[in-house]
């Protein structure tokens, strides 16, 4: 079995902060959430904005096993009440074509886009309508593997940074950067421990 990508840095995480390491022999390991670079993926996260994980997933095996390979040239010779029909929004539908036809136009270069550095690469995503900040750092944690990326509007994250440090509210984004800025450069390791720590049963069980 393949090497655990974030194994050595929460371990380093864990050496230097005692309520990572209290939450991290607690929870262990966080599950595996690489995705191959592309369009498939910036598609996925904008289905899944906005839903559970399991509507998510619904949907998303819904339009891969009607649209199928699903790529930018597949993608657009489909119409919006065609994606719908998958059970994508109006809006989600109306997301996924404009960024097939980005990507087959030119205006969105990903191959390029995966060159930049990451707030280079946050600003090219962005410009992509339905794509916002937490797509595109979702999408450079998942997709592209990067180290140091902190999405610091993130729900979870929030709840799961105000269980660690014991806090009286959810932090805001702000104060988010603030509390992992001693996590550098392994924020993006820790962002998946925490997504793995929010859904922890034993903590979880204990605030219902």
């Amino acid at each position: 079995m393949p090497r655990h990508p974030h194994a050595a840095a929460l371990r380093r995480l864990a050496a230097d902060d005692p309520a990572f390491a209290k939450a991290f022999a607690a929870c262990g390991l966080p599950p595996r959430r690489e995705r191959e670079p592309g369009f498939a993926s910036l598609a996925r996260i904008i289905v899944g904005q906005q839903v559970s994980t399991a509507s998510a997933v619904s949907m998303w095996n819904r339009l891969t096993a009607g649209i199928d390979p699903f790529t930018p040239e597949a993608v657009v010779l489909r119409s919006e009440e065609q994606l719908r029909g998958f059970g994508l929004s109006r809006q989600k539908a109306a997301y996924t074509l404009g960024l097939a036809r980005e990507i087959l136009d030119g205006r969105l270069d990903l191959a390029r886009v995966h060159a930049l550095e990451d707030e280079a690469a946050i600003g090219e995503i962005i410009k992509i309508k339905g794509l916002g900040r937490w797509s595109a750092e979702v999408y450079l944690l998942f997709a592209l593997k990067r180290q140091d990326i902190w999405p610091a509007g993130d729900l979870a994250l929030q709840v799961a940074m105000q269980r660690l440090r014991g806090l009286r509210k959810r932090p805001d984004p702000k104060r988010m950067i603030k509390l992992a800025e001693a996590w550098r450069p392994y924020r993006g390791a820790a962002a998946h421990f925490l997504w793995h720590y929010y859904h922890a049963a034993p903590f979880a069980a204990a605030e219902r």
